[in-house]
């Protein structure tokens, strides 16, 4: 990747140009060259829409590569990312960000049918692996801290939840929901697995029956934070 330049090339066509790359860049490179360049460029309209069409043509590029399965899993991301916050205020005006954005229950562009279920990808890179770091310390923490704090886990794990998705561009509202539901899930499972462990059985250590009945929520909210978006 050649370094993003202070001012852009008015008469360039080619949009690794306008940005400042190198032909065959990377997409990750491609959108940090975007951001930086937005920055730069400060409130000027043209130089703005400049940037935006050739990033909106290399992410198109993606996408048809993404159609012929050799698109990296950073454009597809990328692209849904695009679509979910379309709805959005931006500074920048992009093509790609006129599409209606995902809400909780959205109405397809085709037909009345409604979604339940968000788009469903793992972070990449460095989010995924602190997003498995911070999910095992939660997991070792519950069972190794007081039955006391059991219930500030949950609550510190559910808003995490919530602000993991909001991050990556899910709206508030639908955040908030789909962090309720999977702690309450996580509860009844919990709840479901302590009726089929008989009281009289005794656990070791300073495992009781509320860590128990605590994990199955934290997984939940766990595999919520790597997958909903």
């Amino acid at each position: 990747m050649s370094g993003s330049n202070s001012s852009l090339n008015p008469g360039s066509q080619d949009p690794y140009k306008t940005l400042g790359l190198d032909s065959g860049a990377t997409f990750d490179e491609v959108q940090k060259a975007r951001d930086k360049l937005l920055i730069e460029v400060g409130e000027d309209p043209l130089e703005k829409a400049k940037i935006e069409a050739s990033y909106d043509a290399l992410l198109m590029v993606s996408l048809k590569q993404r159609q012929l399965g050799k698109a990296s899993n950073a454009a597809v991301n990328a692209s849904k990312r695009e679509e979910r916050n379309g709805d959005k205020p931006e500074a920048s005006g992009s093509l790609l960000t006129s599409f209606k954005g995902v809400g909780f229950l959205k109405q397809e562009e085709k037909g009345t049918a409604f979604t339940f279920f968000p788009d469903l990808f793992l972070p990449e890179g460095q989010g995924l692996t602190v997003r498995i770091a911070l999910g095992l310390l939660v997991l070792v923490l519950t069972l190794v801290s007081p039955k006391e704090s059991i219930q500030v886990i949950l609550s510190l794990s559910t808003l995490g939840l919530f602000i993991s998705q909001v991050r990556r561009g899910k709206r508030p509202l639908p955040s908030l929901g789909w962090s309720v539901v999977l702690l309450s899930i996580g509860l009844i499972l919990g709840g479901l697995l302590l009726n089929g462990i008989p009281q009289s059985v005794e656990f070791s250590g300073s495992i009781s029956r509320d860590h128990l009945e605590a994990l199955p929520a934290l997984i939940l909210i766990w595999l919520g934070v790597l997958l909903l978006g």
